[in-house]
């Protein structure tokens, strides 16, 4: 479908290969169905992922999941379990998840460019068994995502030499940075809530809603 604004838009798969070509055989050939050894290994190391999901509308949405390296645990070569820990309770990714499983997860380890991806399908699971393992601060998780392995392959580290995103020479100084509790305030101007109150919610939040 055309684009109402921009003016000149690629429409068709032929189009976009005769401005950039195919793949490379080994980027052809680099994606395996279960989580190997290496996969697994890599895993264990890694405190954050990225999983973007998309209802049955086909809105999409990605949302960030962290913790301590290794909290997402890997079950057997095909499955592996996310905890959900607290959030602000909208449950966009669980809400795409009931309408629809597909899932894809980016998983980074600090340090180092290359990423992890793992495309699969997608469940809220309950097993208590499961998530027990995943107890952190005192706290079991009171559900989880499973997620039945269907890709895994590893990502180029382009877009992470590109942003020297773990270069802290590049990163931006901290009176510099944007303000979420601004940000938030303004977006939430209705409320008539202020920056300092917002700061003031967030700071309880992350000091006694973590887990």
């Amino acid at each position: 479908m055309k684009s109402n604004f921009f003016e000149k838009v690629i429409e068709s798969e032929e189009e976009l290969r005769s401005l950039f070509g195919y793949p490379s055989e080994l980027v052809n050939n680099k994606t395996i169905t279960v989580i190997d050894h290496h996969c697994r290994d890599y895993i264990s190391k890694s405190p954050m992922l990225f999983m973007a999901t998309s209802g049955s509308s086909g809105a999409c949405d990605v949302s960030p999941r962290g913790d301590a390296e290794g909290f997402v645990h890997v079950l057997d070569d095909k499955h592996l379990v996310i905890p959900e820990r607290p959030g602000n309770r909208r449950f966009d990714s669980l809400r795409n998840i009931l309408e629809n499983p597909k899932v894809g997860l980016i998983f980074i380890i600090p340090g180092l460019e290359e990423t992890l991806r793992i495309n699969g399908h997608a469940s809220i699971v309950k097993d208590e068994d499961i998530l027990k393992p995943m107890e952190a601060h005192g706290k079991v998780p009171v559900i989880g995502i499973g997620v039945e392995v269907e890709e895994c392959y590893m990502h180029c580290a382009k877009a992470f030499k590109r942003s020297h995103l773990w270069d802290d020479d590049h990163w931006l100084a901290k009176e510099i940075l944007p303000n979420p509790s601004k940000i938030l305030a303004q977006h939430a101007r209705k409320l008539g809530v202020t920056p300092e109150d917002i700061s003031k919610s967030l700071k309880e939040s992350y000091e006694k809603r973590l887990y």
